[in-house]
């Protein structure tokens, strides 16, 4: 109020930090998915994780799949950041993630027997963040199973839980992980209650709670030594000296909750607001986004999928491409290129580079062909419809390009690719109006072409 006086200045957070206000601090870098998922986000990450400080995940649970080959060996990640193959990088699991405990340390083993070392030395989780437990991954199974019996169709969720997760959470009735690691008798009444909760909406729903909570008080205290206060943590790494700090995003634009092909979608936003809301990132901190695009489409699941190919060519790209799911062992379903939903997702986004991957499942074709437009009734519409019955019916008008039929796999920089597939990745750019910065031509490291 003016004419106040303050003696003693409120307390700030920020007091001692010898910098002027206007200062933004450290920039993020953030990996965002441009499809329905699975366009190698993994790879994208190991690639900047490598000269990245800090690693971050902000959204999803083990729902996601993220493959990365290093020296011939092959690390699937579900919940942990693909970083922490680096041991220089810090990861860090964000309060917009959900965490199911017993899958975390499983998961950890996995990879410790494929060589990964020091993980829990250089795992921050944060206290903010929310807990799945076992009966949500049932409660995920039996919602699937009802959809079925009354609608006919599914979501095709992976049954890890995720959306009753959210659900409990957006109900605010969830349990977090300082929950867990407060007062146990607090926290093994709220367990009880939530559990009471959902049997009342599951008949079919058994739980031991007693042997659960045992459980649980036994992972708490193993994960302890990992747990921060988030928020803190990321305004100290954003503040603090120079630092390269990259969010990974799970999943993808079109399974984003708000603009996703919904109801045929995750319960997180993968777009980019979700690394500031699942981290506690201001958008004056957010850097470079990247998205990551396949140089075909695939999607899990069932769903509208206009460019979809329910012909030799689909069942080539599924082949060739080895297309199922990492976490749920699923087929995925394959089609050409579609620039409206990347042309989409980067209006969300606003992506300052994208790397297109997997060029090389392309090479033996002998035509290839992009998706330029949707159409009704003839029209051209400029939007990606929101209503997934009119989704189903669009026409697509293609640009069809000739095969470079050759081996690309080998490619290491630009010039190594033949003239019709640059042709091709320039015609992609210049139709989405984002520079094309890395080219991947298989699995490994080194099979990312960098292009500036």
């Amino acid at each position: 109020r003016s004419g106040t006086t303050y003696t003693n200045p409120p307390s700030n957070p920020t007091q001692g930090l010898k910098r002027p206000r206007n200062d933004a601090g450290n920039k993020v870098t953030v990996v965002l998915g441009a499809q329905w998922g699975d366009e190698g986000k993994g790879k994208v990450v190991d690639l900047l994780a490598t000269e990245s400080d800090l690693v971050c995940r902000c959204q999803g649970g083990n729902n996601a799949g993220h493959t990365v080959v290093v020296e011939g060996k092959e690390y699937d990640f579900h919940l942990l950041p693909s970083g922490i193959i680096n041991p220089k990088s810090i990861c860090v699991i964000g309060n917009g993630v959900v965490i199911h405990l017993p899958g975390l340390f499983e998961e950890a083993e996995n990879n410790e027997k494929k060589g990964l070392k020091g993980w829990e030395k250089r795992l921050i989780v944060s206290d903010r963040a929310h807990l799945v437990f076992d009966f949500h991954q049932v409660v995920d199974g039996i919602q699937e199973t009802q959809r079925q019996a009354t609608e006919g169709k599914i979501i095709g969720t992976t049954k890890k839980g995720i959306g009753p997760t959210y659900a409990s959470k957006a109900s605010r009735i969830g349990l977090r992980v300082c929950d867990l690691l407060g007062d146990f008798k607090e926290f093994s009444t709220k367990f009880k209650n939530l559990v009471e909760q959902y049997q009342s909406m599951y008949s079919s729903l058994t739980v031991d709670t007693e042997s659960q909570l045992k459980k649980l008080k036994e992972y708490g205290e193993r994960l302890r030594p990992m747990v921060r206060d988030g928020v803190y943590y990321m305004y100290e790494a954003l503040h603090g000296p120079p630092k390269k700090i990259l969010v990974e995003g799970a999943n993808a634009a079109l399974l984003d909750i708000d603009f996703g092909t919904y109801p045929f979608v995750t319960s997180s936003n993968c777009t980019v607001g979700g690394a500031c809301t699942g981290l506690g990132i201001p958008p004056l901190n957010i850097g470079e986004v990247y998205g990551v695009s396949k140089a075909y489409t695939t999607r899990v699941g069932i769903g509208a999928f206009p460019t979809e190919q329910l012909n030799a060519t689909g069942e080539l790209l599924q082949t060739r491409g080895h297309e199922v799911g990492v976490t749920a062992g699923r087929k995925r379903r394959c089609g050409w290129l579609d620039l409206v939903i990347l042309r989409y997702a980067h209006m969300i986004n606003g992506f300052t580079a994208i790397a297109l991957t997997k060029l090389d499942i392309l090479d033996v074709l002998d035509e290839i062909k992009v998706g330029m437009a949707y159409k009704i009734n003839g029209k051209r519409i400029p939007h990606f419809p929101a209503d997934m019955e009119l989704l189903h019916k669009v026409e697509v008008e293609y640009e069809t390009f000739p095969g470079w039929k050759s081996d690309t796999s080998a490619a290491r920089k630009w010039n190594d690719l033949p003239q019709k597939a640059q042709n091709y990745i320039r015609f992609v750019e210049s139709h989405i109006g984002v520079p094309i910065k890395w080219v991947g031509v298989g699995k490994s490291r080194e099979c990312m072409i960098q292009m500036f």
